[in-house]
């Protein structure tokens, strides 16, 4: 970018008439409008060490700029936001696609371009490993706060030759904010795309498709899980990458879960443990697999041995900080309490679990539980207590509108959507058939958060998700045996 009043011959005038972009391009020193055009990579808003990172050198002095900052910011080109996390800059797209079209007549865009995969990779790797401990919910908020950029940088690895195996990395990298933070179909359409184009067996590769079928499996959609784990497993045995073996055997105990083989589940999940303990992993997926080995022993009746599981995921998850994988396990906590005939506890554990799962807006973690409350309303809770089939029918109606987002309801599993025929049945059984109509049609229109405000006891919910009231005291953890430590 040469001269500061002569643009080169191609590029917008933006004279006759005059924009405002164009004024306050005209108004910039050389180095601003070079930082400006360079800022332009980034789809969503960025920090200082994003732009200190991606834009400077060659131009751009680091020890300049914050200053550079201020004064486009000053001039209306950035917009300074101040977050939990520090402060941040966007550009509104008119005054980024005006930066990005001198960005473009230049000659660096795809050095630029390549040099915000990087950091973008980075937020991704970092995330991951951030995810299990106490930081879990600043992860998922940070990593939703780079939402838009980690897309722009999926795109480019996926359009741009040569970055196919990145392509790969990151998408498969990201499986904490697919799985844990709501967002399963995105993340399998960027995996799905990405597997598309490099089949070579690689590390990369094997991630992903042990992602994509984790993914899968939870929108129900087993016809196109059990492929890719199954290429996962036999990619993993031939390469000895334990690892990936490891996740893939674990996914396919999932797959056997949800297609109602609760047996052949929990010996897949015990293999898969053992995989684990070999490579001494222990992160969230780990105590996601005693969560659903907690589940597939309760499914066949075995409450003892589930709630030994369940007992020990507790344990870990609470001397790790680790909150997601917990918020699951007190869902199946709570489930067991109601197999057990104990409301109370049951309707408390269920309620965290909602609470927990909303922190990340895990869809699929707020939904299962709301639909365990929709059947726990159906009970009487104690003397003087009882139950309320028609909040029962809004919850369901609520959990209803959410599955729409998640996937197949229930997995299509019968085993999983055991508690919502129950609750239906009992609801059948005791409304009219005008009033289990309308209260489910009430539940369908609430969102996502007046419906999390109900199931937390909230009552009806007129404006915002308001304070959440808090869940109590939580029953103690079954303790698990010599054995099981």
């Amino acid at each position: 970018m040469d001269g500061e009043s002569t643009p080169r011959p191609g590029l917008p005038r933006h004279r006759t008439p005059r924009t405002t972009i164009g004024w306050s391009h005209e108004l910039c020193t050389m180095q601003e409008r070079l930082l400006w055009a360079r800022l332009s990579v980034f789809a969503g808003g960025f920090d200082f060490d994003a732009a200190e990172y991606v834009c400077t050198g060659e131009g751009v002095d680091p020890d300049e700029l914050l200053d550079l900052l201020t004064e486009l910011v000053a001039k209306s080109v950035l917009l300074r936001e101040t977050s939990p996390y520090g402060v941040r800059f966007r550009l509104l797209d008119s005054v980024r696609g005006y930066g990005r079209r001198w960005l473009r007549a230049g000659d660096e865009e795809r050095r630029l371009l390549r040099r915000h995969r990087d950091w973008y990779l980075g937020v991704a790797t970092w995330g991951e490993v951030e995810w299990f401990g106490p930081r879990q919910a600043e992860t998922a908020e940070r990593t939703g706060l780079a939402h838009p950029d980690l897309r722009a940088a999926l795109e480019f690895c996926l359009t741009e030759p040569g970055e196919e195996q990145i392509a790969l990395l990151m998408a498969g990298t990201l499986w904490f904010y697919w799985v844990g933070c709501g967002h399963l179909g995105e993340g399998r359409h960027w995996l799905e795309r990405a597997l598309a184009l490099d089949p070579e067996p690689t590390g990369a590769r094997a991630k992903a498709l042990w992602v994509t079928g984790c993914t899968a499996t939870l929108q129900g959609d087993l016809a196109a899980a059990r492929p890719a784990l199954e290429e996962c497993r036999r990619q993993a045995l031939a390469t000895g990458d334990d690892r990936a073996l490891a996740h893939a055997v674990h996914r396919q105990g999932c797959a056997a879960l949800i297609g109602d083989d609760p047996a052949r589940a929990a010996e897949l999940f015990e293999e898969a443990l053992w995989h684990y303990r070999t490579i001494g992993e222990l992160d969230s997926n780990v105590l996601m697999a005693m969560f659903e080995l907690g589940l597939a022993h309760l499914f066949q009746g075995d409450r003892e041995s589930g709630g030994l599981w369940l007992g020990r995921i507790r344990e870990l998850c609470e001397e790790h900080g680790e909150q997601w994988a917990y918020a699951h396990g007190l869902y199946a906590l709570a489930y067991a309490h109601w197999l057990d005939g104990e409301v109370r506890p049951a309707r408390t554990l269920a309620r965290e679990s909602v609470r927990l799962n909303h922190l990340f807006n895990d869809l699929l973690g707020i939904v299962l539980a709301i639909d365990l409350l929709a059947l726990l309303e159906t009970e009487p809770a104690g003397p003087g207590e009882p139950g309320d089939l028609r909040e029962a029918r809004v919850l369901q109606g609520a959990a209803h509108r959410i599955w729409r987002a998640v996937g197949k309801p229930f997995f299509g599993s019968r085993s999983f959507s055991g508690p919502h025929r129950a609750c239906e049945e009992r609801a059948v059984a005791g409304l009219t058939e005008q009033e289990f109509a309308d209260f489910f049609a009430t539940g369908t229109r609430l969102d996502l958060d007046a419906a999390v405000h109900r199931a937390l006891g909230g009552g009806d919910h007129p404006g915002g998700p308001g304070p959440r009231p808090g869940p109590g005291p939580l029953p103690p953890a079954p303790r698990p045996s010599p054995v099981e430590r």
